[in-house]
């Protein structure tokens, strides 16, 4: 008989504590009905495409999920491939605070940084 092996997958993004910590803070305080946190990349912005994190009140089959600490975090299928690879941070400093994403297919971004392009 020969065994089989499966080598699980890693996640499409990786999310540092801080991010973890935010998404914890996010559904600590989401609306009633909220199952997690939702990345996608939506098209917008100058350069074409830009990171939109939302609240999911369903899941979707097809949609990456990881489980944090703190609560579902989901990816959307149709983003996947514009993502793999990358890093998601909170940042917080004495003017601004968001997410901030290291993204290694990322060709190019818009002078303000809100979009991107791949």
């Amino acid at each position: 008989m020969t065994e089989t092996r499966t080598r699980q997958r890693p996640a499409a993004v990786i999310l540092t504590p801080s991010a973890e910590a935010r998404i914890a803070h996010l559904m600590g305080a989401a609306p009633a009905g909220a199952i997690g946190v939702k990345l996608s990349t939506p098209r917008r912005g100058c350069s074409g495409l830009a990171y939109s994190v939302d609240y999911v009140t369903e899941a979707n089959g097809l949609d990456e999920r990881i489980d944090t600490p703190g609560g579902a975090f989901f990816i959307d299928a149709a983003s996947v491939l514009y993502l793999i690879g990358s890093t998601m941070d909170w940042v917080e400093d004495d003017f601004q605070a968001g997410f901030v994403f290291q993204n290694p297919n990322a060709k190019g971004s818009c002078g303000c940084g809100e979009s991107f392009t791949v």
